[in-house]
């Protein structure tokens, strides 16, 4: 039996490279719409974006409001008019972003490990129509017991009513043998702490922790948290097939 039984886990730089999909699907937008797309203008979005998503963490603004100022914001940024499309804009970036289901090198091999052992649900703030068809297109759905999208929900992270729904949805009321699993300590962190669930941060990137979140644990690979979910018998079968793990609710 596994130490933990049941993995809530992020999709975006957890599973999937969201950064390489981002870069690509924010090049396609600007083209289109005839604005510069250089890297530094990427890199513009990506800081807007970044900062966008973190005011929605912290209770802010909401997710319409995000997809709504989004691009003007972007633009402003960069020195250039307001957008009147900026609505449209995002949507057009939403469908491409829908197209890029890069995934993390490791990540299918790592969840058949981990699906052995434990059950495994998907939990994402990211609009519904991208994330389903990116974790369709990626292959990711097929190994999960759930897919928890916030905006299906109706609670976004780092709400512990998310959390608690995704609980309630697979029959699990043993939180002691649950881990939630993501790359960001503001929304997956911060939201399993506040579920009361334990936390394993994924930081592939090797970044300093420059918060007050705490998760209970770190990982830097795959193979670092099979060591954190598995007890020594399990890490001992890593490789086998067909040991499917008996769910304790």
């Amino acid at each position: 039996m596994a130490y933990y039984t049941c993995l809530l886990m992020d999709a975006d730089n957890t599973l999937l490279d969201f950064d390489a999909a981002e870069r690509e699907a924010i090049a396609d937008t600007l083209s289109h719409y005839g604005l510069p797309h250089d890297t530094d203008a990427i890199d513009t979005y990506h800081r807007v974006n970044r900062q966008l998503w973190d005011s929605l963490a912290k209770g802010e603004l909401n997710r319409n409001k995000l997809f709504a100022i989004r691009f003007s914001r972007v633009l402003q940024a960069m020195g250039l008019p307001e957008p009147e499309n900026g609505r449209e804009m995002n949507d057009y970036y939403e469908g491409e972003l829908a197209k890029h289901a890069d995934l993390i090198p490791g990540s299918l091999s790592a969840l058949e490990e981990l699906g052995e052992v434990a059950t495994l649900a998907i939990v994402s703030n990211g609009a519904q129509a991208v994330q389903e068809a990116r974790l369709s297109a990626s292959g990711i759905d097929r190994f999960m017991d759930g897919i928890y999208i916030s905006e299906k929900v109706g609670a976004a992270k780092p709400s512990a009513k998310l959390f608690d729904y995704c609980l309630r949805d697979l029959g699990l009321v043993n939180r002691s043998r649950v881990l939630v699993v993501g790359d960001d300590l503001m929304a997956d962190i911060k939201g399993g702490i506040n579920a009361g669930l334990d936390t394993c941060w994924v930081n592939f990137a090797n970044e300093e922790n420059h918060t007050d979140i705490q998760p209970k644990y770190t990982v830097q690979s795959y193979e670092e948290l099979y060591k954190i979910v598995m007890e020594p018998e399990e890490l001992e079968n890593v490789g086998v097939r067909s040991r499917r793990h008996r769910n304790e609710g």
